[in-house]
């Protein structure tokens, strides 16, 4: 893909409203630090810089991009994927050189490239299509092969990475509070797993469905990171981004940005609630999904083994075997899932049992 027609597709996408900006770091992270005197004022105005630029992408999600959905093929209730259906997806790598302009450049021999930042995208984006095909058989994140398009090296120092409804992006971090973006492979697939929300169940990015949205992004990617290092639930750490904390990050005791074991954990760096009775509407997604993080964390530890086996496969049908539902609140979809575990494991009433009672220590 050249790098105009990919220019040309990302400002369709940005008249499309079947797209969302989705990114890994919640602004009150960096808020938060303003007030920390113990970071040199060229520190405070870098979080200030990335709380301008995030902010002006969700400006332009709020009013060019109301709908995360697509339309797309969909399954029918419990229907299952042509397991002949090759996976064709390629992964195509753009640098920025430290630029705000996407896509940057392309890079045309990637296997080739020795930039460490290259080689961690393909090689993780290269496992999360596979993560997709040989756990879940799905052809790429949409189900049709669509190729996975990357930038890295975004802007100076920037501080996150995110999911703009065609594409990754990912920044260097600024070495103090984050590093590299894409030393992490939880983060990787919690950001190409917006895609796949976006070409699934379709959520909006506010209100209850925002905090399913982030919180599949979370579930999808923790799993992937599981399935990569052949982890069972009970040696997991479930924790989402560790390995891009800095410094400044673990000198403060932080040790990743959230914790699906454990959401109001004070060690993280964006905390959550983790009971229904806690939310309100308008609440930040990031914080939010915590009650969703927190219901697939209990299941899957009921449940034991592997966390794709039983219960990833209940919120995976729950998103992709029914049609696209935007504005999705959370008691609907917990009530989803336990009908797709009475159904998909009739012959296993645990399943049902744990992924019930799972929901009910969050209030839902």
């Amino acid at each position: 893909m050249s790098n105009h027609s990919l220019k040309m597709k990302l400002a369709q996408a940005q008249q499309n409203r079947g797209q969302c900006f989705c990114f890994i770091i919640p602004p009150k992270v960096f808020e938060r630090f303003l007030e920390d005197n113990s970071f040199s004022q060229e520190q405070k105005q870098n979080f200030k810089n990335e709380i301008t630029i995030d902010n002006s992408w969700r400006e332009f999600k709020g009013r060019e991009v109301k709908k995360c959905r697509k339309t797309v093929r969909h399954l029918g209730p419990l229907d299952a994927v042509d397991p002949t259906f090759a996976p064709s997806s390629k992964v195509t790598i753009f640098d920025c050189k430290n630029s705000y302009s996407l896509p940057g450049a392309e890079i045309l021999k990637v296997e080739e490239s020795d930039d460490p930042t290259v080689q961690h995208v393909l090689i993780e984006t290269q496992a999360i299509i596979k993560f997709f095909d040989s756990v879940f058989i799905r052809n790429s994140i949409d189900d049709q092969g669509i190729d996975i398009v990357s930038s890295v090296h975004y802007g100076v120092a920037y501080n996150n990475a995110f999911w703009n409804g065609i594409q990754m992006t990912y920044g260097d971090g600024d070495g103090n509070l984050f590093i590299d973006f894409t030393s992490s492979s939880d983060v990787i697939a919690h950001e190409l797993s917006h895609g796949f929300i976006q070409y699934s169940a379709g959520f909006e990015y506010e209100n209850q469905a925002g905090g399913l949205n982030e919180s599949m992004a979370d579930v999808f990617g923790s799993m992937f990171k599981q399935w990569r290092n052949k982890q069972n639930v009970h040696d997991a750490d479930w924790l989402i981004g560790k390995e891009i904390l800095g410094p400044a990050a673990l000198y403060r005791g932080f040790r990743s940005l959230r914790n699906l074991s454990n959401p109001s954990d004070p060690s993280c760096l964006s905390p959550q609630p983790a009971h229904f009775s806690e939310y309100v509407d308008g609440m930040d997604p990031h914080e939010s999904s915590g009650i969703a993080n927190f219901a697939f964390y209990q299941a899957a530890m009921q449940v034991g083994g592997y966390s794709w086996e039983k219960v990833g496969q209940i919120w995976y049908k729950a998103l992709v075997a029914f049609d696209p539902n935007p504005q999705m609140e959370m008691q609907f979809f917990a009530n989803r899932t336990r009908f797709l575990a009475k159904k998909m494991f009739a012959h296993d009433t645990s399943v049902y049992k744990a992924v019930n009672q799972a929901w009910l220590t969050v209030g839902l």
